[in-house]
């Protein structure tokens, strides 16, 4: 792969998504990835509906998203932008290691569009940190530094 062809801009439909991350329903929070440019940024977004089960009991009556799936959102898509650029994650899993600086914004409800943005992206070693925001309509909803470790998916 040359490195004019690494730094093009790539788009993922779910069934890429399904490739790379190993979440699934009703875990997976990340619906599309509208732009990824590999070691340096991602966007995407996860459409919030009122069918999503954690409004069953967040908050009956007055919906809100939970403010840490919306950093687990921002989590998978940082995933997804760190697996962009590997040959082979098959046997590998992205984990959390570290929040930092998170501020919540504005609540999250039923009908918006979380996009989803991370970038800054830094690997060292088996570690990865990024910028994440989340925002809805353009206004910013939640901020995080994320670290995460790259792990051998078969640990035993």
């Amino acid at each position: 792969m040359t490195q004019e062809r690494a730094s093009s801009p790539q788009t993922m439909d779910i069934r890429r998504i399904l490739n790379l991350l190993p979440h699934r329903y009703p875990f997976l929070l990340v619906d599309r990835v509208v732009e990824c440019v590999p070691g340096s940024h991602i966007r995407a977004y996860k459409n919030i509906t009122f069918n999503e089960p954690f409004f069953q009991g967040h908050f009956p009556g007055a919906p809100i998203m939970p403010g840490v799936l919306i950093l687990e959102a921002l989590a998978q898509a940082g995933g997804l932008l760190a697996a962009s650029g590997m040959e082979d994650t098959s046997g590998k899993l992205f984990l959390f290691t570290g929040l930092d600086g998170v501020k919540f914004r504005r609540q999250v409800v039923p009908g918006d569009r979380l996009e989803l943005e991370c970038s800054d992206m830094r690997l060292k070693l088996n570690l990865c940190k990024m910028e994440a925001r989340a925002l809805v309509d353009g206004k910013l909803a939640a901020e995080a530094r994320i670290t995460a470790a790259i792990a051998d998916r078969d640990r035993g």
